[in-house]
């Protein structure tokens, strides 16, 4: 059995039930905190949201979320653990940062490659910072274009922590770039392609590409669903069943990435700015009340969703 490191302890991989495999409770740029036109974040009153939240999942029989907020977007694994233990879901989370240009570089910039692996290592295997609480993966994330060479460092050293301790590793991807080369970097060192999930896929109408991914034996992220502004929901739900039904239905994750509080505000939005407003789509139970209803009428199955969204996270997280 594979045991699993959830924000309130280990679990069992075949006890993680129906998942949602890119989600965020709370989420804060670098430097968040400057911006002083924005409202004021409140502890408490982001809890009472995120719980709310999490809790409508509960009623479309949903058991864990993970949350792969790097450790330099506002990563709170203590808020995580309380917020698993009032509404009874189970909560993974993440080691690793984010990509260059939207990330806190300073302090790994002048590290060794070794040196955060070591880090990685130990947020897994020890616990992040005092609070106990065990990472349950690994985060990577590029830009768009090419890959730098921080970006390199730092995503060599998630692949040699993840081989090390065994657990998987989960990317992000802006526009649809640079899947490929998160792809070499990490199997490079020794992972198998079934350990990576290479995120946020689904912005894209480009069906080769997505193909291409899965053909590599990695899972592909359709995590973006209600995310509007990037891409049609139509497009998403066209390529993911054109996915399903041509062989890659075991290699297909979804999710919505929506983060559902912000600290210092929404970004590229004016102070104060509603997200529910903003997307009305972009929240945690879209999937279910909306897409999964749709492509069940235009032929896909309980049976595929329940591959998707329960045997596929299941087997991800197995070594």
């Amino acid at each position: 059995m594979a045991s699993v490191n959830t924000v309130t302890g280990t679990k069992e991989a075949a006890d993680l039930g129906k998942m949602l495999i890119h989600e965020h409770a709370v989420m804060g740029y670098p430097g968040w905190f400057l911006d002083n036109r924005q409202p004021a974040y409140r502890q408490e009153k982001a809890m009472a949201k995120v719980v709310e939240a999490f809790l409508a999942l509960r009623d479309f029989g949903v058991k864990s979320v993970v949350d792969p907020c790097p450790s330099d977007m506002g990563r709170d694994p203590e808020f995580y653990a309380e917020l698993s233990v009032k509404t009874g879901i189970n909560l993974i989370c993440a080691t690793g940062v984010y990509y260059e240009a939207a990330g806190n570089t300073f302090t790994f910039r002048h590290m060794e490659l070794e040196e955060i692996t070591e880090v990685y290592v130990r947020e897994i295997e020890d616990g992040i910072g005092e609070t106990g609480i065990k990472a349950g993966l690994i985060k990577i994330a590029t830009g768009r274009g090419e890959v730098t060479e921080y970006e390199r460092k730092v995503i060599t050293a998630a692949a040699e922590a993840a081989r090390i301790t065994g657990v998987p590793v989960l990317s992000h991807t802006e526009r649809c770039a640079c899947g490929h080369e998160q792809i070499d970097l990490v199997t490079g060192r020794g992972v198998d392609p079934s350990r990576l999930l290479i995120g946020h896929s689904d912005g894209t109408e480009d069906l080769g590409y997505q193909t291409s991914l899965a053909e590599r034996g990695v899972y592909v992220g359709f995590d973006r669903f209600g995310l509007d502004s990037e891409i049609s929901d139509e497009i998403r739900m066209s390529n993911l069943q054109a996915m399903a039904s041509t062989g890659y239905l075991d290699q297909l994750m979804m999710s919505h990435d929506r983060v559902t509080c912000w600290k210092g505000g929404i970004p590229r939005q004016p102070p104060g700015a509603d997200l529910d407003k903003v997307l009305p789509n972009w929240r945690m139970t879209h999937i279910f009340e909306n897409i999964i209803p749709e492509l069940k009428r235009r032929g896909m199955t309980d049976k595929d969703f329940d591959t998707i969204l329960l045997q596929n996270p299941k087997r991800f997280f197995e070594p």
